[in-house]
């Protein structure tokens, strides 16, 4: 039963179940919801396509994914990425650290990508009131030293 109104799809190579337990590994109030194998149309497979493809929707952060495993024939960018709203800096850590673990890769400005080349920024949710703070000395600062940093670190931006 499709529960939400817009489903972001992420289309990866291959093997949506281990696509599914990475992220699950990370986001621990998450679940996977389905997972299915369709056989591709004969055609796709006379021009080298796979026999098979997968799906599966997983729901993290309260909001469920499509993961499309259907060959290589696209890649993430930063063009889409999504954002993590962090409690803490103990949280911004920990979501830092699980993303560029493995093959993921820190970004500036608290954007990362995972292993899979998703694009991410994890944010301490006291950031939004730093740059956006009345006071221009405050603002520039949080800026400022956001330029200057890979992971965001709280206490370098107040």
């Amino acid at each position: 039963m499709i529960t939400q109104k817009i489903t972001p799809c992420l289309w990866v190579d291959k093997d949506a179940k281990a696509v599914v337990d990475y992220y699950l590994s990370i986001f621990k109030d998450g679940k996977m919801k389905e997972f299915r194998q369709y056989l591709n149309p004969p055609e796709e497979m006379e021009q080298g396509g796979l026999d098979t493809f997968e799906t599966a929707i997983m729901e993290i952060g309260g909001i469920e994914f499509n993961i499309l495993a259907a060959g290589p024939y696209f890649k993430f960018n930063e063009s889409v990425s999504f954002v993590i709203n962090c409690k803490d800096q103990a949280e911004v850590d920990y979501y830092w650290d699980a993303l560029t673990a493995n093959g993921g890769e820190e970004g500036t400005c608290g954007w990362c990508k995972d292993k899979y080349g998703l694009s991410w920024q994890v944010v301490p949710v006291e950031y939004f009131d730093l740059i956006n703070s009345e006071d221009p000395k405050v603002r520039e600062k949080a800026m400022r030293n956001t330029l200057l940093q890979k992971k965001l670190i709280l206490s370098e931006l107040k």
